[in-house]
């Protein structure tokens, strides 16, 4: 027997350091080679970590929300020596970190991807099978394994089917802090470390704040017809993909960008670099059990709106279940951020860096206006947006905010040349 210290890989993309997201074993654990270990946290996604080799796990290098340097400890693993091939030969720089299939941004630990069983001791109790990773996170999750149906073979019980009971319980799948509980009365304070993608999105929004010059822009959009024409839409195509009202934001984007070139934009202020697209790879923001995150829409320009409707669903989808793949994640030129009926009458939300523009919708209400010296009732939205006073003047926001503006309340202008 030999023991067999397994050092964190590159995982690419030029990242020196790495978060702990979740451990998928535990000192004592007999694991098999190409057996998840544990799932690392990068700046643009979750990465499963396989193991090498098979043996026992001896010892964890580190806790969830600790920071791991490429090169550094990781897992020490007990294994059994092989004729001419020690521990000492088997390369540490050899193993190469496994992208989590499929690539998964938000770091949801076991949520994010069912963890293989190969290698791994499967207990049998009460006629339930499954692994001792699978029943740790049961008992910490409450859950009865009785009352789970196993998708596994022979009915085994995996993390996908823990994820999908958890969810169903309405019950958080995705664990983003510790949380220690200091007192037992009324009184009670809880003290919570961020970690995860908690952490990540606080990293973010701080860095955005303190290196970009940000100012609002707000206008008030009457969306009376472009409400009745996405009505009038959906019930025209009742076999598409049903309308909201962001594929007919983005369309109004679409026109609006080319007449100001610099809100569609991403500003690298090391190099003092502004880069500007033709294309409009539009960010929605995503809620998420386990945060906000952005996935991307990619050349919206050249979708239809219907198109436009299932692609933002299928992203929103993936994004909430972890299995947003990575390039879907990043690449973004502007964001648009919406809280639906939850979105108050003036927000001021904060740019998703590099870029220089996101667009805030608010929530859409009805109430009396004045049009043409008359009193009527209309359906009224405001438009919240930010951007980076260092590269958009004033001027040229409120331009594209108008412009943007024009196009909403005159919706047949979206279809025209």
């Amino acid at each position: 027997m030999a023991d067999y210290l397994f050092k964190l890989p590159d995982v690419g993309e030029g990242i020196a350091e790495s978060e702990i997201a979740a451990w998928r074993v535990e000192v004592g654990d007999t694991v098999g080679e190409d057996q998840p270990l544990v799932d690392m946290l990068t700046d643009k996604a979750a990465v499963e970590i396989a193991s090498p080799v098979a043996g026992t796990v001896i010892q964890l290098h580190g806790v969830a929300g600790d920071k791991i340097a490429v090169g550094g400890a990781l897992v020490t693993l007990r294994i059994a020596e092989e004729a001419g091939s020690p521990a000492t030969e088997r390369g540490v720089a050899e193993p190469q970190a496994r992208p989590t299939p499929p690539d998964a941004v938000v770091p949801a630990p076991p949520a994010a991807v069912s963890a293989p069983s190969r290698g791994a001791p499967v207990f049998v109790n009460e006629q339930v099978a499954a692994a001792p990773t699978v029943r740790r996170r049961a008992r910490e999750l409450g859950i009865d394994l009785k009352t789970v149906q196993g998708s596994g073979p022979s009915g085994r019980v995996l993390h996908a089917d823990i994820d999908a009971r958890a969810a169903s319980a309405a019950a958080p799948a995705i664990p983003h802090a510790q949380t220690e509980l200091e007192t037992t009365d009324d009184d009670a304070v809880e003290s919570i470390k961020l970690i995860g993608l908690r952490r990540k999105i606080a990293e973010a929004m701080q860095r955005s704040t303190q290196r970009i010059p940000h100012f609002a822009y707000v206008e008030e959009i009457d969306v009376t017809e472009l409400e009745a024409l996405r009505v009038h839409l959906n019930g025209l195509h009742k076999d598409r993909q049903k309308l909201t009202l962001l594929p007919l934001l983005i369309q109004a984007l679409v026109r609006a960008v080319p007449s100001c070139p610099m809100v569609n934009a991403t500003f690298d202020d090391d190099a003092g670099v502004v880069t500007r697209y033709r294309a409009l790879h539009v960010g929605i923001a995503t809620q998420t059990p386990g945060g906000l995150v952005v996935p991307v829409l990619r050349h919206a320009q050249r979708q239809d709106l219907w198109q436009r409707a299932a692609n933002i669903k299928h992203l929103a989808e993936a994004a909430r279940t972890g299995k947003g793949k990575r390039d879907a994640m990043s690449g973004s030129t502007i964001t648009i951020t919406s809280l639906g009926a939850l979105g108050g009458i003036v927000t001021t939300p904060i740019i998703n860096a590099p870029e220089v523009a996101i667009v805030g919708v608010n929530k859409m209400v009805e109430r009396p206006v004045v049009r043409n010296g008359q009193i009527v009732v209309r359906t009224m939205m405001n438009l919240s947006s930010s951007f980076d006073h260092r590269i958009v003047d004033g001027f040229d926001a409120a331009s594209f905010i108008q412009k943007v503006k024009a196009l909403l309340e005159n919706p047949a202008m979206l279809f025209m040349d």
